[in-house]
């Protein structure tokens, strides 16, 4: 589980048997937990278990990374 990014006691991975998917990644904090697609568009499919606040965080840091992390997930991959 490569980790992207830790900020803000987040960490945002990807799985390494998920390169049959398209790109995505995964965060977590504590009891939280969330999915969020990258392509074909940047989409939270879930988060559980956070305040309002936590997802606004969460969405601001997947739009300022998102390009950082779909190069890392594509060069994990090689693709």
């Amino acid at each position: 589980m490569p980790t992207l990014l830790l900020l803000n006691g987040f960490r945002f991975f990807f799985y390494s048997n998920e390169n049959n998917e398209p790109v995505d990644f995964h965060v977590i904090k504590g009891n939280c937990y969330g999915k969020i697609w990258h392509e074909p568009s940047v989409n939270i499919v879930y988060i559980e278990g956070i305040n309002n606040k936590e997802a606004k965080d969460i969405e601001g840091f997947v739009f300022t990374y998102s390009e950082r992390f779909k190069k890392n997930w594509y060069d994990h991959f090689n693709k």
